[in-house]
């Protein structure tokens, strides 16, 4: 099982970023950078079969391709501004942390809103 590997690379990610704190502090950041970056790896099989499915749905429905393009980018603006937003705050930078969420959360807000005004469309087809 995947998890099990992921959960045993956090582990050891966590006690090598503490072994590593003692000895060399600014490479501490490094190691947990590192071992995150693997369980990313790890999980890239994952991440296509959720694209395949997300393919899937989009021909099955008829949903535009340039929504469903944007969909994407806003489900992986998310993802990396909540990924960077810990880094910073493991790093000891919460301000700065929130900053980058709050901006994460201004950029999907102005990317949903073609999706919005596509909704609104519709609406306004179905009422008389």
């Amino acid at each position: 099982m995947d998890i099990i590997k992921i959960l045993a690379i956090a582990l050891i990610t966590c006690i090598a970023t503490i072994i590593v704190k003692q000895v060399k502090p600014d490479f501490a950041n490094l190691v947990t950078l590192a071992g995150g970056i693997v369980i990313l790896l790890m999980l890239v099989d994952y991440i296509n079969q959720v694209f395949d499915v997300l393919r899937l749905l989009v021909d099955k429905t008829n949903l535009s391709p340039g929504l469903f393009g944007i969909i994407l980018k806003i489900i992986g603006i998310g993802y990396l501004t909540e990924f960077t937003a810990n880094i910073c705050t493991d790093s000891g930078s919460s301000s700065l942390a929130n900053k980058v969420l709050f901006a994460g959360k201004i950029i999907i807000l102005v990317m949903s809103l073609p999706i919005l005004i596509n909704i609104i469309e519709i609406i306004m087809e179905i009422l008389p």
